[in-house]
């Protein structure tokens, strides 16, 4: 069974002369545990489909279902629930609060789940740990290279056991060798807890790396699978 399914997606913004159309009758398939990498060029709507996935955009028609339960029929505060609980949200702009420490940012998405702050910030600390930041928990945002900043966003994403991974241009902010350790830290995570990933991104290394890889172009989904995916390309 599918662990998403998209049919028929359209989304289009008014303009002052004619509807502009982002997606077009967009079907697709998503299995439990698949790595799915999305191209496409700058504005041909990769990310619009990954807030369409996550519950943060609607479609203009269409349907999305998760489990067999769609999206469209959930009203705000179960979609945040939704959101919250079932999947795990990489940016290219890590979203973490400076002031705070990293367990702190990170405890945060539990707090928000209604988890006490003890219990809230023994996950943070498992989850930073899981991304290799075991001797970081009290270091503040600004004290953080790079690359530790987005562990620690992935540490929040993956801190309440997401069945899905949305990852939004997760390197495009990293030079190439911390980009590559962000990589396949959300590769291994992927095929370790077999949590669903989908990452839009330009980088082709990402998208070889992925089971499967599908590029948007002119509102249309095309696989190009065949070409991106090869078992002896490794990121």
């Amino acid at each position: 069974m599918s662990q998403y399914l998209l049919e028929n997606i359209v989304k289009q913004y008014d303009s002052p002369s004619e509807p502009i159309c982002v997606l077009h009758k967009i079907n697709l398939s998503i299995a439990h545990g698949e790595s799915l990498a999305i191209i496409g060029a700058s504005g041909s709507g990769k990310s619009t489909l990954l807030h369409i996935l996550g519950a943060l955009d609607i479609p203009s028609s269409g349907t999305v279902l998760f489990n067999n339960k769609n999206l469209s029929h959930m009203g705000p505060n179960e979609k945040a629930c939704f959101r919250n609980k079932l999947l795990g949200f990489i940016f290219q702009f890590h979203n973490l609060l400076p002031e705070f420490s990293a367990e702190e940012n990170v405890a945060m998405k539990a707090l928000i789940a209604g988890i006490p702050k003890k219990k809230a910030l023994l996950l943070a600390r498992e989850a930073l740990g899981s991304v290799g930041l075991e001797n970081k928990y009290h270091h503040r945002i600004t004290m953080l290279s790079g690359g530790e900043r987005q562990r620690v966003a992935i540490a929040r994403a993956i801190l309440l056991e997401p069945q899905v991974l949305l990852a939004d241009e997760p390197t495009g902010n990293l030079d190439q060798k911390t980009g590559e350790h962000i990589a396949n830290l959300l590769i291994s995570l992927n095929k370790t807890f077999n949590i669903t990933l989908i990452v839009v991104t330009h980088n082709n290394d990402i998208a070889h790396s992925m089971g499967r890889c599908l590029e948007l172009k002119s509102g249309d989904l095309h696989d190009k699978t065949p070409e991106y995916i090869s078992s002896t390309v490794t990121v």
